[in-house]
């Protein structure tokens, strides 16, 4: 008896022990999560209260960020913090804010956080391509060396116009050989456009049955979907970024949102072309008086073609297809708009508040081509067009996109007139995001004119 007392005796203290260690534990985790958590700044951007460990998290609705942060701009004004777990965000919005950031105080917002991702698929820190990489004197360095390259391969020339011109053709091939019948353009598009990059990358283009070329282009959506010979040679070269593990990436970059976006944007052209059939004939109008039906257009009809250069921006406006574009990194202390943005604070610059601007456009939420017309009909572009990004971060293959849009665009509509098939429901106006908005899957018929 006086043993099992004293054992009793023993697991109470045993317990008591257990108990003071986890309170004193659970003290020191909730201390540790404050002080990680808390904000040292005056002037530091408000936002909603943050909650042990998880910070912000919940405020944010991870499947339409975009739609949650149009939410906490209405509470807490164009410039807003949240917290990511322990990691400090700030949120820019409209069409000031971002231009002030991205532009005006360029430097201060040129960095990149890390991103983990890509560590996860080989490559080390020092292998960061463009897109992702840390601003500094190597990304300086090898943006410069690309920009330089693609030129020489042809962008803004010439050559590369024809290059587009052909592949238009291609596309419009496959597309007649449907025969009229409802199929899904996602996959012919994203190939036509991803022939424009491999013609640059690799000197040829693929035929859309190639099997090699259906691998690559499944590798290259899968690597997106992940994300939410002309080197140098030498050490000093490797310095500068200049190095195999760089060249890869770079090469993914120039793939992965050199073709995404752009056959994501023609996904939604054709989308708004269904929808809006009114539109599209005064387009098809446009086209056959300029150009006629049988030359293909070229990018100097683009002066000429006002109403299809609208149409084509507006595509580009109310797709909205990079809502929240890629993290920014502030690179240094800065202010804005009064208030203190620390180093090393991830920035998220809001360009669906940019291009659905309420003191900008005349209807944001609408699909309205006449946002890009003057009150003669002429073509305009407002500065608030961000749907590139700008500053030093802005999208290098830009011009590129612009040309691919405007004939691959142009060739279909001369070629064909887009129909919903009879028995199918009215196709999804709303988006799925994954780093991009892109539209639901939907049939078309494309009849031949």
């Amino acid at each position: 008896m006086a043993l099992l007392l004293w054992l009793g005796s023993q697991l109470s203290s045993i317990w008591s022990n257990i108990s003071i260690l986890a309170v004193f534990l659970t003290v020191f985790t909730l201390l540790l999560d404050f002080m990680k958590r808390r904000r040292k700044w005056s002037h530091y951007p408000p936002g909603p209260a943050s909650l042990p460990f998880v910070g912000t998290m919940f405020s944010i609705d991870f499947h339409r960020p975009h739609h949650s942060f149009n939410q906490l701009q209405k509470r807490f004004g164009n410039i807003f913090s949240l917290q990511n777990c322990w990691t400090n965000l700030v949120v820019l919005n409209g069409y000031k804010t971002v231009k002030e950031a991205l532009v005006h105080k360029s430097e201060d917002f040129a960095d990149r956080p890390d991103f983990p991702i890509y560590e996860h698929m080989g490559y080390g820190k020092n292998s960061e391509g463009l897109i992702i990489a840390r601003y500094g004197h190597a990304w300086k360095e090898l943006r410069r060396f690309t920009l330089s390259t693609l030129r020489n391969f042809g962008m803004g020339k010439k050559s590369l116009e024809e290059r587009v011109v052909e592949e238009a053709g291609f596309l419009c091939s496959a597309i007649k050989s449907q025969e009229g019948k409802p199929f899904d353009t996602h996959v012919l598009l994203n190939n036509a456009v991803c022939n424009i990059i491999c013609s640059i990358v690799f000197g040829d283009r693929f035929d859309y049955g190639d099997e090699t070329f259906k691998k690559l282009s499944q590798l290259f959506q899968n690597s997106f979907n992940e994300e939410t010979g002309f080197l140098p040679q030498g050490k000093a070269a490797e310095e500068n970024g200049f190095h195999y593990s760089n060249l890869r990436l770079v090469a993914t970059d120039l793939f992965v949102a050199g073709s995404e976006t752009t056959s994501t944007t023609l996904r939604w052209a054709l989308l708004y072309m269904l929808l809006h059939p009114e539109i599209q004939s005064k387009v098809q109008a446009e086209i056959d008086k300029v150009i006629g039906r049988e030359r293909p257009p070229t990018m100097k009809d683009q002066a000429s073609l006002p109403y299809t250069n609208a149409v084509i921006h507006e595509v580009q406006r109310y797709g909205d297809i990079l809502p929240i574009g890629l993290p920014h990194l502030t690179y240094r202390d800065t202010e804005l708009q009064g208030f203190f943005i620390p180093k090393g604070t991830t920035i998220i610059t809001n360009l669906s508040s940019v291009l659905k601007d309420k003191t900008v456009w005349e209807k944001p939420n609408q699909f309205y081509p006449e946002h890009f017309l003057d009150a003669k009909g002429q073509f305009v572009k407002p500065e608030a067009f961000l749907p590139f990004s700008a500053g030093r971060r802005a999208c290098l293959g830009e011009q590129l996109a612009r040309m691919e849009l405007f004939l691959f665009f142009t060739t279909l509509l001369q070629k064909f007139t887009f129909v919903l098939p009879e028995d199918q429901p009215r196709p999804r106006e709303d988006s799925h995001f994954a780093l991009t908005n892109s539209p639901h899957p939907y049939l078309l018929r494309a009849l031949p004119r």
